[in-house]
């Protein structure tokens, strides 16, 4: 296949454009099987080097730069993608083999996570800023003048998801936030989607020319993800860690940050099932209904989100066994689909014939057979709970069109599932108002066990929202105080710095008297 005009095969550093070293990749149409071109080098322990000196380099000058300026910097990123055209939108469907209208969304997505983050920039608020004015005469003893901010940690590495070629990748979620926050980026670039890479990864390459920022700002890597995610998190000029991915990647990442002699946190979106939990009433009066909400969701994108409810909880009887025929009925006529790439149609097909063949797990339906060299066929499955509570393996992850329902005796053993579970990204509530009792007393296990709890809806599908929370306590993520969606991403990459009795001058602009930034003064809002 010929390159495509725009791809060039190199590493973006800084402003330079220049070609890597063996091992080279190439991105494959998981539909095909096809190779595409061009090849792509990996990061010599030079080009590392330079990366990381050149975001060190630019890290003063770019979080001293105003707040109006980076974001203009952020809408000029977004601006670039979409002047990309068509190209962009094929080079990605080529390399992921998700159909154009998903390409699209996300592609908007992107552009909208950015522009979002250029309006909190430009508000203020989450720079933190607070005044305790001083009182000379206070007694027993005099109080100084104290003034807080938020400043960004440093150069930030970003690490491509394979499931998102754009929202979670080079100009994704976790480089715009760093990127809000004043951080220089540095993005590890998926093997999977090497071409859409390049071509974002201009895009922001030419927009911190257009706005005149150091070009260490940012800069694109290539290379195998062991070796060189490992020199990127080593080195001592990075202060922080965006990754999303297999739980196995990104607990590696932490033990590589935390062996430091300066640990430096890791921002991990890793493993989650996300428990659906079909309330007795609400499976009573809808059961069909939810039925079929439940199949969308389980194969929407071949089941290729961090969100897809992989774990069913229903209450034995009659209800349930209406709910189990009405999935058995449907799922069959759901068509296989090609998944992101060879490497992940492996495991999932794998995951599925391991889950298939333990004890006490029984196979309800499947999809439609694998039309395709990487095509992934759904798969429903169903056990007890004595068998969940007793075999941990019931609990892992398959990433894919895959769910398993645990049979319940009744709501209390709900609960003694939900307890035997790690943490979570999301869970569900499916529930009537004749539910409300059961709902109440479970939910405080459903805080404590993941980031997003649902009513009668299904947990694909994140928005972009300054109330999103798309994180949760370990391993969905590596730190459940944080999240990877959302505006409240920012804090992620920002620590506080106090000033005391400082003068004027010396202050920054944020804390000086009058400041048009959202204040707290003596811990209330506008003083």
């Amino acid at each position: 296949m010929d390159t495509p005009i725009g791809l060039n095969g190199q590493l973006l550093i800084g402003a330079a454009s220049q070609r890597g070293a063996s091992p080279e990749v190439k991105g494959i149409d998981p539909a095909t099987g096809a190779e595409l071109e061009p090849a792509y080098g990996a990061a010599r322990p030079e080009d590392i080097e330079r990366a990381c000196a050149l975001a060190h380099a630019a890290f003063d000058a770019y979080r001293g730069t105003t707040l109006e300026v980076r974001a203009k910097f952020l809408e000029t990123i977004a601006d670039n993608i979409l002047a990309i055209g068509d190209a962009l939108v094929v080079r990605a469907m080529q390399e992921s083999g998700l159909p154009r209208g998903r390409i699209e969304g996300e592609r908007g997505r992107t552009m909208n996570q950015l522009k979002l983050f250029a309006e909190v920039v430009r508000e203020g608020s989450w720079l933190e800023a607070r005044i305790d004015p001083a009182m000379p005469d206070r007694k027993p003893l005099p109080r100084s003048d104290l003034r807080m901010r938020n400043v960004p940690v440093g150069p930030v590495v970003v690490f491509g998801a394979s499931n998102f070629p754009l929202a979670f990748s080079v100009a994704g979620g976790d480089t715009a936030s760093a990127l809000a926050a004043g951080c220089p980026v540095i993005v590890k670039a998926h093997h999977a989607h090497p071409g859409t890479s390049e071509l974002v990864g201009r895009a922001v390459q030419a927009a911190v020319k257009t706005c005149g920022l150091p070009e260490g700002v940012f800069s694109l890597l290539y290379g195998p993800g062991n070796s060189l995610g490992t020199a990127l998190v080593s080195d001592p000029r990075v202060k922080a860690v965006g990754f999303t991915g297999s739980r196995g990647g990104g607990t590696a990442l932490m033990r590589t940050a935390n062996a430091r002699p300066e640990p430096i946190p890791v921002y991990a979106e890793m493993s989650s099932i996300n428990p659906v939990l079909v309330l007795p009433h609400a499976l009573a009066s809808r059961g069909e209904a939810i039925a079929k909400a439940f199949i969308g969701s389980l194969t929407l994108g071949a089941g290729q989100f961090c969100t897809n409810p992989g774990l069913l909880l229903g209450a034995e009887g009659k209800d349930l066994d209406a709910f189990v025929g009405k999935v058995a009925e449907n799922l069959p006529a759901c068509a296989s689909q090609t998944m992101l790439t060879p490497g992940i149609h492996k495991a999932y097909s794998g995951g599925v014939e391991k889950l298939a063949k333990i004890a006490g797990v029984n196979t309800v339906a499947r999809g439609q057979a694998p039309a395709g060299p990487n095509a992934g066929q759904a798969a429903f499955f169903s056990t007890s709970a004595k068998t969940f509570l007793a075999d941990h393996a019931l609990r892992d992850e398959v990433f894919g069109s895959s769910s398993l329902l645990v049979r319940c005796p009744d709501v209390n053993t709900m609960r003694d599932i939900l307890e035997s579970l790690e943490g979570q990204l999301t869970i569900t509530l499916q529930m009537d108002p004749e539910d409300m009792a059961y709902a109440k007393a479970l939910l405080p296990v459903l805080e404590r066990k993941a980031g997003r709890l649902l009513v009668n809806g299904f947990p694909t599908g994140v928005e972009v929202a300054h109330a999103m929370v798309h994180g949760g306590p370990f391993p969905s993520t590596a730190d459940g105080r944080s999240t990877s969606v959302g505006s409240l991403a920012i804090y992620r990459f920002l620590r506080p710095v106090c000033y005391q009795d400082f003068p004027a001058e010396l202050l920054p602009e944020a804390l000086r008297d009058g400041s048009s930034v959202p204040t707290r003064v003596n811990g209330k809002r506008g003083g």
